[in-house]
């Protein structure tokens, strides 16, 4: 027979399980130096409950890395039978090689009742925007972010503290970086990168308010 504390830790499981009958599917992007890797390890860190799809790709292993863990290593003709099949979410190449989230993957884990975070650049981000005007899981969870320093001689400093790329290197970044911010009203949310604290203070904020919106939020009892 069940006793009242039973009972009582029941209720509590069903209602938290109802908190997220409608997950978040957070999407965050940014010109090249915006950053957004270092915003998503923090997010991550603040909101455990969060998950990331892991991304396929066709390099190498590096030393340490572990499949399905750091990525789903796949060969070249593995991953272009994969985009005929359409499996893609969003793919691209970079640097001569090529790498793509799942779709099967990212709808799997909202099914489940999981917040999952994103972290794509532009134009796999408008990739991502395109198919869930196409998808109805998709829009539903979607919340889109894009994460931008305030002005362009901010993000040139930026690049140029990071004393990583050559001049020319660097003025290129800074060009296509142009083109990039141009596409912030595309976004639900636009996020003027201050410092890594405030950044995320502003993030998490974004997270709750979209978690309290009427068409997520569970409905009161009466």
């Amino acid at each position: 027979m069940m006793n009242a504390e039973n009972l009582e830790g029941k209720a509590e499981i069903g209602k938290a399980e109802s908190r997220n009958k409608s997950p978040l599917l957070v999407l965050i992007s940014a010109p090249s130096g915006g950053g957004k890797t270092t915003l998503c390890q923090q997010l991550l860190t603040a909101r455990p409950e969060l998950t990331r799809v892991v991304t396929c790709t066709t390099r190498p292993p590096r030393a340490g890395e572990r499949e399905g863990v750091d990525y789903h290593f796949l060969d070249v003709g593995s991953f272009l039978k994969r985009v005929h099949a359409g499996d893609f979410l969003e793919h691209a190449t970079v640097y001569g090689n090529r790498y793509g989230m799942l779709k099967a993957e990212v709808l799997g884990k909202l099914r489940q009742g999981k917040d999952v975070l994103l972290n794509a650049d532009v134009q796999g981000a408008a990739t991502i925007r395109e198919q869930a005007r196409e998808d109805l899981e998709l829009k539903r969870a979607l919340v889109s972010v894009f994460l931008t320093p305030p002005s362009m001689s901010i993000l040139d400093g930026r690049l140029r503290k990071r004393a990583t790329d050559s001049e020319a290197v660097i003025q290129k970044r800074l060009d296509v970086a142009r083109q990039e911010i141009a596409q912030w009203k595309h976004f639900d949310y636009l996020l003027l990168s201050a410092s890594i604290a405030e950044d995320l203070r502003r993030m998490l904020a974004i997270v709750e308010a979209e978690k309290m919106r009427s068409l997520r939020a569970p409905a009161p009892e009466f």
